[in-house]
């Protein structure tokens, strides 16, 4: 169906989505998709996940040329605390605010995916549950020191320093990093693209 050597484009210029997509042996090629990710007035959270997500796939989608039948796959994370998404940190005293709040709290992770094919596009929503620590002063300013948290929805990395803070994770670990390869692998089959020998619906 696909060219073997990249059977797949990701809209995305996370590394982190392109290492998870190479850890469960999917070969692909980056494409641009520039979006406004700044959410509407009176969004829900899982709507604005959504919003995103599917506008990326769309923006990826329209950079490749309408003869190349490789899919586009997008993906949009946000971390909820009361229902309110947290951005990027805009510094360090909004991280320190931002790291205040998370502290000893239990927060959302939502991260929806979106995949373009032909004429189809189909989304998934991961949605897992984060529990942090008690987190000190003086350990807010180092992590914000090391340089992790500077380009990070809610101002952190699980996959970095960032899980020394987790006490409790329910849900997908692969989706808090920001590519939930559950939701991910759904889509993926839908297009035929195997991941496992005899690869059959989830």
């Amino acid at each position: 169906m696909t060219d073997i050597n990249y059977p797949l484009y990701l809209a995305s210029r996370s590394p982190r989505r392109g290492e998870l997509l190479t850890q469960i042996g999917v070969r692909f090629a980056l494409v641009a998709a520039e979006v406004d990710e700044t959410p509407h007035a009176g969004e829900s959270p899982e709507a604005y996940v959504r919003r995103v997500a599917i506008d990326k796939a769309r923006a990826g989608r329209s950079g490749v040329s309408p003869d190349d039948p490789r899919p586009v796959l997008a993906a949009d994370t946000a971390v909820v605390l009361d229902d309110e998404i947290l951005g990027k940190p805009l510094d360090c005293p909004d991280f320190l605010r931002m790291m205040a709040r998370l502290s000893g709290r239990t927060h959302r992770v939502l991260t929806g995916v979106a995949l373009s094919f032909a004429d189809a596009l189909w989304y998934e929503l991961s949605v897992s549950q984060v529990r942090f620590r008690d987190i000190e002063a003086h350990e807010r300013l180092a992590y914000w020191a090391s340089g992790e948290p500077h380009d990070k929805a809610g101002g952190y990395g699980i996959q970095g320093l960032g899980a020394l803070f987790v006490a409790d994770l329910q849900g997908s670990y692969s989706g808090v990093m920001g590519l939930p390869l559950y939701e991910t692998g759904r889509l993926l089959h839908r297009v035929g693209i195997a991941l496992l020998a005899g690869d059959s619906e989830p």
